[in-house]
């Protein structure tokens, strides 16, 4: 009688050694787990395996410190997360206190230079004032002398400055409504002088504090 032989005994051998050496170091791995025998130096492959969580290695598995020293772990993640913050907020406040003190420096810039501004105005409008008290004056001074007189002391002066007189002369006879002096006084003096005022005159007619 021939025997037939089955196609499929290897495989079948095969995976009843895996199946007999799955169970043996499962049960190894139990029992050490349970205390009964240590198999730890036989299956420390295993154990490197079953110690690995999220590729943590936990080196000493009977450190009763260990949570702490996670939770400080974490409680020191989360503080340096923190302190990183706070310095990019120091940062920013640094940045705009700089901005803000540069606008401060060109506000107060553009104080002083508006206050040198009026003063130079203000210094400006009380010489001008201070001028045309003066022209005043001496038009009052010369107008209450002898014509010829008068015009003896408009010669000794510069042509702007007679210029001014004059015109001042001009205004305060209108105000008054009395009879101008100037044409007299421009009569009495030599034809070049009197021509050479008149033009100039007549070039400038802006009056002098009209």
């Amino acid at each position: 009688m021939a025997i037939r032989r089955d196609p499929n005994a290897g495989l079948r051998v095969f995976v009843l050694i895996l199946l007999v050496t799955v169970l043996f170091f499962g049960g190894l791995v139990w029992f050490d787990y349970l205390g009964i025998v240590n198999a730890r130096e036989q299956i420390a492959f295993f154990y490197s395996l079953i110690n690995k969580e999220k590729g943590l290695k936990i080196e000493d598995k009977d450190n009763v410190f260990l949570l702490e020293q996670e939770r400080y772990h974490k409680m020191k993640e989360a503080l340096d997360i923190k302190e990183e913050e706070l310095n990019k907020k120091n940062e920013e406040i640094d940045k705009r206190n700089m901005e803000m003190k540069q606008r401060i420096e060109i506000l107060d810039e553009k104080e002083k230079a508006l206050s040198e501004r009026e003063n130079s105005f203000n210094v400006r409008t009380l010489l001008y004032e201070n001028r045309i008290a003066n022209l005043e004056q001496s038009s009052r001074y010369l107008t209450g002398m002898p014509p010829v007189k008068a015009k003896d002391i408009l010669l000794q002066m510069d042509d702007q400055d007679i210029i001014d007189i004059l015109r001042v002369t001009e205004r305060i006879s209108q105000e008054s409504g009395e009879t101008s002096l100037v044409a007299y006084w421009l009569s009495l003096m030599p034809p070049e002088r009197s021509a050479s005022i008149k033009r100039k005159m007549t070039i400038k007619p802006n009056e002098l504090g009209a």
